[in-house]
């Protein structure tokens, strides 16, 4: 990055705020229902984002009326996993200080929407109370870690789980400010290199991490900037493929912003992980663009630059050889909703839940009905990348009670789920979301029983694909990895992308454009038509 280039308002908030503080305890006390810009920019790296509720906007500005504005706080959960007094005191948070539902988000936490400033203190110093913590949740960070929730307990899945909680506490933010602003603490953040990791300026845009194996793909490894894919041979651990510059938001209009998937670097040995994390932090940090914030992802770096001057770059930050990369296998995604053995005589519970919401709903009592068998058969759980939650830990004998329980809240198992629904997923977008175009979260349901209609009359309703539905081009609910991606483009409009595959190994393309939601089943309908006389091998 040129020094000379004009750096971004962003860059300039994040330097002036002394390492995240800025201004936000004195507007956290006055009387104003929103923050200031600045602490606007803030609060992402304290894990919340401020909105306001998109359905009464418009109607409350021409009635003169100030917008009813809003706060979403999402936590940190390395790896998805929550002990049950930890999940059953979340349920209660959000019924105390947000709008009573707890939603998953594609990075195996949890998000909670509709609280008022005068709640957001109370809001995350409950979660920190609960051993949890919502500093970077969002922002110019390492993000959420992630590796399958699948709780096997085996050597490899039980290696990744602790990569991931390792990763986390090495990403994390070091800065006293967060525990000086919400938990009424003193600023440590005083003296000394406060983020050795990230420096004052912390990284030019968001960064994801994930780790994982081939035989599990279900977190979408390549859409990371940084994935550690874990080679074994003979059951004896190798060491890590790193794959770098994946990412999937862009924005409509502007072609040079794309999705990206990560492009295998090389190989490091067992003991090269934290090495590793520093040298591409280090690379985002010195050359990513801290001038367009939409073009500030590392992919940006790697598309650039191009893969060879990559992988000489990340090995002068390496300050070590970087080894060729060693074979890996075919990337599947298995399914774990519904029952699995988990390898110690227990099993766990893969419980689908409809775009991740966590509510009670006329005909399904999913807030309600997982409260009390998490709270009764006192079961830890592990959030999904696909917004789903499983139960875990239990007896053998406690089986048929669990499932029943579950049932009596009309609760849907897997094997009550049409494959098109337990494959579709959505993004949350309006009301609540500040950049949402379009629909995803309300319409997913209706649009899911209409899709299988279509499905059905082409004869493919059996059949594994992927739909994921997104609420404007930044990409949350992953559409661009999948098979098929319907991408809000404007209110009530879409666009819609083929071409990928369910195991997250293909980007799809964008085969049409602004097309209104009425028209996006008969759109469908002939692309399937389309897909079932021409198809081959390949996936839709």
């Amino acid at each position: 990055m040129s020094d000379e280039k004009k750096l971004s308002k962003v860059e300039a908030i994040k330097v002036e705020s002394g390492y995240l503080k800025g201004n936000i305890a004195a507007e956290l006390a006055d009387e104003n229902p929103y923050v200031s810009d600045a602490s606007y920019e803030l609060l992402k790296f304290h894990g919340s984002y401020q909105g306001y509720d998109r359905d009464t906007a418009t109607k409350r500005k021409k009635a003169g009326l100030e917008k009813e504005w809003e706060f979403m706080v999402r936590m940190i959960c390395p790896g998805g996993f929550l002990t049950s007094d930890q999940y059953l005191k979340l349920d209660k948070i959000a019924e105390d200080f947000a709008n009573g539902t707890l939603r998953i988000t594609t990075r195996e936490t949890f998000q909670f929407h509709c609280i008022s400033k005068g709640n957001l203190k109370n809001h995350i110093k409950a979660l920190n109370e609960n051993l949890l913590s919502t500093l970077g949740g969002c922002g110019d960070v390492v993000r959420n870690v992630m590796c399958s929730p699948a709780p096997y307990k085996n050597a490899v899945q039980e290696k990744l789980f602790d990569d991931v909680q390792k990763i986390a506490k090495f990403c994390a933010p070091q800065t006293g400010t967060y525990h000086e602003i919400w938990l009424d603490g003193e600023n440590l953040a005083t003296s000394g290199e406060v983020e050795p990791l990230y420096g004052k300026t912390y990284l030019p845009r968001k960064f994801k991490i994930a780790v994982g194996v081939p035989e599990d793909n279900s977190v979408d490894l390549l859409t990371h900037d940084l994935a550690f894919i874990a080679i074994y041979e003979n059951e004896k651990f190798l060491g890590y493929n790193i794959c770098v510059g994946g990412g999937l938001g862009m924005t409509h209009n502007k072609p040079e912003t794309f999705p990206r998937l990560a492009t295998p670097i090389a190989f490091v040995g067992p003991d090269e992980m934290f090495k590793a994390i520093e040298a591409v932090i280090k690379l985002q940090s010195d050359h990513g663009d801290r001038g367009n914030r939409k073009r500030a992802r590392l992919k940006y770096v790697v598309a650039d630059n191009g893969v060879e001057w990559t992988r000489k770059m990340l090995a002068e930050y390496f300050d070590g050889e970087l080894q060729e990369l060693r074979p890996m296998g075919e990337f599947l995604v298995p399914d774990h909703m519904g029952w699995h053995e988990q390898g110690d005589g227990k099993w766990f519970l893969g419980v689908p839940v409809s775009s991740g919401r966590i509510e009670d709903r006329v005909d399904e009592k999913v807030r309600t009905g997982l409260r009390e068998a998490i709270g009764k058969y006192k079961l830890p759980v592990r959030l999904t990348s696909d917004q789903n939650i499983i139960l875990c830990d239990i007896e053998e004998g406690q089986k048929n009670d669990v499932a029943s329980d579950l049932k009596g809240y009309d609760i849907k198992l897997l094997e009550e789920l049409t494959l098109v629904d337990r494959n579709m997923f959505a993004c949350v977008s309006l009301p609540t979301c500040g950049k949402a175009l379009a629909e995803a979260e309300r319409i997913k349901i209706p649009f899911a029983v209409e899709l299988e209609k279509v499905m059905e009359k082409h004869g493919i309703k059996e059949e594994r694909i992927g739909v994921r539905l997104a609420g404007c081009p930044n990409g949350c609910s992953r559409p661009y990895s999948t098979e098929i991606g319907i991408v809000g483009r404007t209110p009530d409009n879409y666009a819609i992308f083929i071409g990928g595959d369910f195991e997250g190994t293909r980007l799809n393309f964008k085969v049409l454009d602004r097309v209104p939601y009425a028209n996006l089943l008969d759109v469908l309908d002939l692309l399937f038509e389309k897909y079932v006389a021409d198809r081959s091998d390949e996936a839709f």
